[in-house]
């Protein structure tokens, strides 16, 4: 029986163990640093894979202008009529001379060489490969550029729950410090009990509006985690506070024209656009003749010890003529890939410049309600000082009271809310303009 007492024991203690969160301190800087790590964010990990695979296959498209080189060994065990190749024999007399040969056992050792020497087509299609790697590596920027920003969001939106549940305790603070007051009105003979009531429902709300922000929090934990991509199990201890810092706000023709210098995207569209382009020459300049050198080089004899060498070197020379209208096919689809890449460079470029252009919108209106917002919450909070003073000397009622409580509760929330409008715009801001580690910093 101890024994199995001690064996749910330790079961117990293994299992809390095993709930139990584990802490981790992490700052605005760190988290990004945390995602955007080689086993970091997914995306980042996937554009890294990306790079690799255009590397690859600009390899693939490289080799056939490098030389190619074989090595065989072939046996043959054969028979022929010369017959077949039009040989006669006169008859002999006294002599027959078959038209069978063989059986004959033949061993050929053999090196083959060939190298292309001219085949414009292959060389521009080299050239694209080698954009499309540069292309797949802005593309590993523009990853990296969007993880960290939504790994910023997700972390400004963890600190911004965070200081939504702490405005909700101060709510609820305040409603138990008022249900007193009220009650103590009350015993004194200056309350009423629809005031103790009134002050009642108001805790029960701020209580409940206390447990929807609690489940908030722990839901951006979560996010924050997921987007960073660690362990579920862990409990971050944000060291960041949503305190408020002026952001210099630029012109947008300013923004646009470091956009245009920073945004990966647009340079990566660029060379996609010009690797389209050079492809489309590879499809033109197929009619072109092609040249390329071959040779080999063996041994061959019925028997090991009885080889003799024998080679092979010549120059190719191939005059495309018709091939039933495939080249013209790949023609005219290079084409329409080239325009589409046009029509996604301007479409890319406009996009760039509205994400700025909001961006900028949102910023100036988030500083506005920044503002608005502190100053609403410290005349909430006067308006309610003066309301407890007048309730406290009888001289008003316990609804004026309920009522600036109200205003106080709602001016909390929405500084919170204007201060995470107002960090999520810059961040918004950095993103659109390719310099999100200035507001990391």
């Amino acid at each position: 029986m101890k024994r199995g007492n001690a064996w749910l024991a330790m079961v117990l203690a293994a299992t809390a163990a095993a709930q139990e969160k584990k802490a981790l301190p992490l700052s605005l800087t760190k988290a990004v640093e945390i995602a955007t790590a080689p086993d970091g964010a997914a995306r980042v990990r996937l554009a890294t894979e990306a790079v690799k695979q255009a590397e690859a296959r600009k390899d693939q498209v490289r080799a056939a202008l490098l030389p190619n080189v074989d090595a065989s060994y072939t046996y043959r065990n054969f028979t022929n009529n010369l017959q077949a190749f039009g040989f006669t024999f006169s008859r002999i007399p006294g002599f027959q001379i078959s038209p069978f040969i063989g059986p004959l056992g033949v061993s050929d050792y053999r090196a083959t060489a060939s190298q292309s020497i001219f085949d414009l087509s292959a060389i521009r299609r080299y050239q694209a490969s080698r954009l499309q790697v540069s292309a797949s590596k802005s593309e590993e920027s523009v990853a990296l550029n969007q993880t960290k920003g939504a790994v910023a969001k997700a972390y400004l939106n963890a600190v911004r729950s965070e200081a939504e549940l702490d405005a909700a305790r101060a709510n609820v603070a305040l409603a138990e410090r008022l249900l007193r007051q009220a009650q103590s009105q009350k015993e004194a003979g200056t309350g009423t009990g629809i005031e103790i009531v009134r002050a009642q429902v108001t805790l029960a709300n701020e209580k409940q509006r206390q447990i929807v922000a609690e489940e908030d929090r722990k839901s951006s934990y979560l996010q924050l985690l997921r987007s960073m991509n660690l362990e579920l199990a862990f409990e971050p201890e944000l060291t960041d506070r949503m305190e408020y810092t002026p952001a210099e706000i630029p012109e947008p023709a300013k923004a646009l024209a470091a956009a245009q210098e920073l945004r990966p995207e647009l340079k990566a569209q660029s060379e996609r656009q010009r690797s389209a382009q050079l492809n489309y020459d590879a499809a033109k300049w197929e009619r072109l003749p092609s040249v390329q050198a071959f040779g080999d080089y063996g041994t061959i004899g019925e028997t090991s010890v009885n080889l003799l060498p024998t080679r092979t070197v010549g120059v190719t020379v191939k005059v495309p003529v018709w091939d039933g209208g495939r080249r013209d096919a790949r023609r005219a689809e290079s084409a329409s890939l080239l325009r589409q890449e046009g029509i996604r460079t301007r479409d890319t470029s406009q996009q760039v410049e509205l994400e700025i252009r909001l961006a900028i919108e949102a910023l100036k209106s988030a500083e506005s309600q920044v503002v608005v917002a502190t100053e609403a919450l410290g005349l909430a909070e006067r308006e309610l000082a003066q309301a407890e003073r007048r309730f406290g000397a009888g001289v008003a009622t316990g609804l004026e009271v309920t009522d600036a409580q109200t205003r106080v509760s709602r001016a909390r929330e929405n500084k919170v809310s204007a201060l995470f409008r107002q960090k999520a715009a810059r961040v918004d801001l950095g993103v659109a303009v390719g310099n999100i580690d200035m507001v990391l910093q």
